[in-house]
């Protein structure tokens, strides 16, 4: 008979077997499971007293799961879409557990069967063409950051890579001959090659003439040579936003993170009269549905459409005033 393994063998498994072995999990989709498992098992810890290397399968019911994501909006304030985040986590492990557990299969129906909060979906941010030379007008051409900072932003708003795409670039992926493009490795390790413009070429070739920094072959290193992280591409941008809103006070309205770049760049192409599915194609999207939300977005591709319509009837009303008296009267 097959012994029932315990949480934590069962736990180290999903990580080593499903997720790095069979799934072949990005590193990103790792950390994020990971950290959702380190909140997990501090909860359970403090709620039943017990070291996580002693907890066992039965105590993480549904009761406690959905305490625990009532506890991360309370506690830590997250946003319903980062509840969902942790919760998918969960539910991944739970589907996993299924197979190898499956004495405990009311257990694990009913942790599955936890659902996901709706919320109010905002429209996406982007930068107009205005608020977009005013940021890469901000590095400074005369230092090395300076340069490479300019080449990032240049090509992040550009080609619309991810975060992780545009720091993840090494010198071997970038060809600049004829049909200039940049080679990507995206989520779920797809592959796409995305074409550079004149001006992107000219930049990443007169970068490329710079003295590689250390041992590394990063597009854009760090100071140090090795790979830029997510914190140092937070402050690159907010470094030179803090510049570019000096002469362009359009971006004191703006909340401008790295994925504003990958948006900006996908309405660059929607309102050029792209098709959406080529737009997909573009960015990397699994379905042409991701690509849906761009179009609620631009107001400049709703002007046009509303251009072609047949406006209706109406005439302007003039304001009268009511009588005074009566006026007194509905005043009371």
């Amino acid at each position: 008979m097959k012994a029932v393994p315990s949480f934590a063998t069962l736990l180290q498994r999903f990580f080593t077997e499903r997720l790095m072995q069979q799934r072949q999990a990005s590193p990103h989709t790792i950390s994020a499971y990971r950290d959702t498992f380190r909140l997990v098992l501090k909860f359970v810890s403090k709620r039943l007293r017990k070291p996580p290397d002693r907890i066992a399968f039965e105590d993480i019911d549904a009761p406690l799961i959905g305490a625990f994501l009532n506890d991360l909006q309370k506690s830590r304030n997250i946003t319903t879409r980062s509840r969902n985040a942790r919760l998918a986590a969960i539910r991944s492990f739970f589907n996993f557990a299924a197979f190898e557990m499956p004495s405990r299969s009311s257990q694990i129906q009913r942790v599955l069967a936890i659902p996901t909060k709706r919320y109010v979906r905002a429209q996406i941010g982007y930068l107009t063409r205005q608020e977009v030379d005013a940021l890469l007008t901000a590095p400074s051409q005369k230092t090395w950051a300076g340069r490479r900072d300019h080449a990032l932003l240049l090509v992040t708003v550009q080609t619309g890579v991810r975060l992780s795409e545009v720091t993840g670039l090494r010198r071997e992926d970038v060809s600049l001959g004829a049909g200039a493009h940049i080679s990507i490795t995206g989520k779920g390790r797809k592959e796409r090659r995305t074409p550079l413009t004149k001006q992107s070429v000219a930049v990443l070739k007169s970068w490329l003439r710079e003295p590689v920094r250390g041992n590394s072959d990063m597009l854009f290193p760090n100071a140090r040579g090795g790979r830029l992280s997510a914190d140092g591409m937070a402050y690159i941008l907010a470094k030179h936003l803090a510049v570019a809103r000096q002469t362009c006070p359009s971006l004191n309205r703006k909340r401008v993170t790295p994925h504003v770049l990958r948006h900006t760049s996908a309405m660059d192409l929607l309102e050029a009269g792209v098709d959406t599915s080529m737009i997909a194609l573009w960015l990397g999207h699994e379905s042409v549905e991701t690509t849906q939300v761009y179009l609620t977005a631009s107001l400049a591709l709703k002007e046009k459409i509303l251009a072609k319509t047949t406006p209706h009837a109406g005439r302007p009303g003039c304001y009268r005033p009511d009588d005074k008296l009566l006026g007194f009267l509905n005043s009371l």
